[in-house]
């Protein structure tokens, strides 16, 4: 799976809902996932098969039941390479703020 079918799949709302409702919720069937969905089970079956494709979602067959599973670690390697990053610096900044605002009281 490369970033860019995870950023692919996360740029859609309603893949995104999807996702929002696993993390409330792991284990869930296609049933629950597209209660409360305005469109058909078969468009959340093709959401669902995006977010599998991008890693963001893993099933289990269970009897007769498919449950989806949100996996977060492609959601952790983009903050990792594309927030992380930046974060890094703006709190390097806030320390360095800090640090002279302390020597300037000590004057």
């Amino acid at each position: 799976m490369s970033m860019d079918t995870v950023f692919k799949a996360l740029a859609d709302p309603v893949r995104r809902r999807l996702l929002d409702k696993l993390h409330a919720r792991n284990g869930q069937t296609l049933g629950e996932l597209s209660q409360g969905q305005d469109m058909t089970r078969q468009a959340v079956t093709k959401h669902l098969a995006v977010l599998e494709e991008a890693g963001l979602v893993a099933t289990e067959k269970r009897g007769r039941e498919k449950l989806h599973y949100l996996n977060p670690v492609p959601i952790h390697d983009i903050a990792e390479r594309w927030i992380s990053k930046y974060e890094r610096s703006r709190l390097a900044a806030l320390a360095d703020l800090k640090k002279a605002l302390e020597e300037k009281s000590d004057e």
